[in-house]
Order: C-alpha cells, then sequence, then structure tokens
C-alpha cells in the first residue's frame, strides 16, 4: 500500500480503508503509533496479526501495542537480511518471558557459540549460529565478507550464518537478545549490554526512545552514554535519567553521560543506527 512509513497518517488511512488483517512492523513505526494522538480516530478493527523484527521490542512498548490493539496477535521476532526472519516467541508466551525473541522456526537450527567456535549449552550466552535453507548464498561479490560470515556446518560442504549478534538462553532453551558483538560496552573492567540499559530507559514515563553507546573514557576504559528521546510536552534532566538507571541496574551500567536529542538515526530497515551517536 505505501512504499514506507514516513506519512503514518497515510498508511493508518489506507489500513482502514483497506480492512488490513496483518501488520508487518519495526520498532520504529510503533513508536510512531504509539505516540500518535489521532490513533484512535481509524478503525484498525480489521487488524488480527502484528509481527516485530529488525530489532527488539522494549517490554513497556509491547504491553502499549497489545493495549491498542487487543484484538490482534503479536508476535515478536528476531531476524536479519542475510536470513530473514529466525525466531519467534509464541503469544501465548508473551506475559510468561516477554523479554525472549522466542526460539527457532521450523526448518531450521540454531545454537550459540563460544568465541572459539565450540557449541553452548542452555543458559549460557554466546553467538547465534543459524543453519536453514533460508540462509543467503554469500554477498555478491564480497567473498571476504562472506566467509566471515558463512562458516563449515556439521554437514561437510555445508554453510552455516554466523548472525553478529550475542545471545543469551535460559534453562529451558528461549532466546534473549544481548547485543550486537561490536555494541558491547567494556566499562571497569565489566561487560555492559546496551539492550539491559535502554529496556531500563524505555520504562521511564517520559522516554519515547533511548539509544546507549560506549564512548572512550580515559579512566573507565569506556563509559556508558545513553541518547534519549523525550515524548512531546515532556522534559527530563539528566539527573533524572541517571538517578533511574542507578535504582535498577547495577552501578557500573548506569549512564555517565546523558544527552537529548530530537530524534535518533535510522537505517533504510528502521534499526537505530549506532555508529551516526557519538
Amino acid at each position: 500500500l505505501e512504499r514506507s512509513f514516513t506519512f503514518p497518517v497515510k498508511v493508518l488511512a489506507n489500513m482502514a480503508q483497506e480492512r488490513v488483517t496483518v501488520f508487518p512492523g519495526v520498532p520504529t513505526m510503533f513508536t510512531l503509533l504509539t505516540s500518535l494522538k489521532a490513533l484512535h480516530t481509524f478503525d484498525l478493527s480489521a487488524l488480527r496479526l502484528i509481527t516485530n523484527t529488525a530489532a527488539a521490542l522494549p517490554q513497556t512498548q509491547m504491553a502499549q501495542i497489545r493495549a491498542l490493539f487487543p484484538q490482534a496477535t503479536l508476535f515478536s521476532m528476531y531476524g536479519l537480511t542475510e536470513c530473514k526472519r529466525v525466531t519467534f516467541l509464541p503469544p501465548e508466551q508473551l506475559d510468561v518471558r516477554p523479554n525472549s525473541v522466542g526460539h527457532g522456526m521450523p526448518n531450521e537450527e540454531v545454537w550459540l557459540v563460544d568465541d572459539d567456535g565450540r557449541r553452548l549449552p542452555h543458559g549460557s550466552t554466546g553467538e547465534l549460529v543459524i543453519r536453514g535453507s533460508h540462509v543467503m548464498r554469500g554477498y555478491w561479490r564480497k567473498p571476504e565478507q562472506t566467509a566471515q560470515r558463512l562458516r563449515p556446518g556439521p554437514i561437510p560442504g555445508e554453510l552455516v550464518l554466523y548472525s553478529g549478534d550475542l545471545f543469551r538462553t535460559d534453562a529451558e532453551g528461549w532466546l534473549y537478545f544481548v547485543a550486537r558483538r561490536d555494541d558491547i560496552i567494556k566499562s571497569r573492567g565489566e561487560k555492559v549490554s546496551p539492550r539491559e540499559v535502554e529496556n531500563v530507559l524505555h520504562a521511564l514515563d517520559c522516554v519515547l526512545e533511548a539509544a546507549v553507546i560506549g564512548v572512550d573514557d580515559p579512566l573507565l576504559g569506556q563509559a556508558v552514554k545513553a541518547f534519549v528521546v523525550c515524548k512531546p510536552g515532556h522534559v527530563l534532566s539528566e539527573r533524572d535519567v541517571i538517578k533511574h538507571c542507578l535504582a535498577h541496574i547495577e552501578n557500573f551500567m548506569a549512564p555517565k553521560f546523558v544527552e537529548f536529542v530530537a530524534a535518533l538515526p535510522r537505517t533504510d530497515t528502521g534499526k537505530i543506527k549506532k555508529t551516526g551517536l557519538r
């Protein structure tokens, strides 16, 4: 119906007119939807399925979506361009493990590995590896980049995809996104997952969006820095944000710096572009 979500009101008008039943979205879209005051003026009662991918939904945003569209079933998913969808969380598990992105899909196998490529048991943290018919053949005319991502699998001649994303599993094998390998912050000798800090920031009522990165620090190695977008009409101070974080996470994980911005940079797929933050 629309090539992009640049004009959400127009998209919603078309969805209402066409009685759209399935809405595949990304966090950027859902942020716009939940903050749109005119949302209630559109009849979206035909909507029965909502899916999310590109980046994990914060728990608070997930609750907002379910409240706005109580008739629709929400599927929280994880995927990447190199093989599209990888995992999904069954809707009945949303209240049980809301921070999980679920488990692997049919016709694929997923597992975690350590830095040496060894498979890890449940309850571990490591890089996600994907095996299946949906995995790409490689990057077009980029053999070196292809070799970094596609490596020998269990069967001779087979290649499996190393995602570059860190996950953890619980005792039952459910997957939880931790961070991109390159995004992990090393501060005070500890490893900090930006995702964990961002989840805490999203729990603040005044916060619309948030992103966390590591910045060079002569004493800490890296310091945690948060970029915060406030909801329209709301104001927060740096002290408000840091105090909230200290009350909910370990001291070494709390931001040392907070910068308030009007918007966060995005990739074409709707993910926050952290390379554009400094």
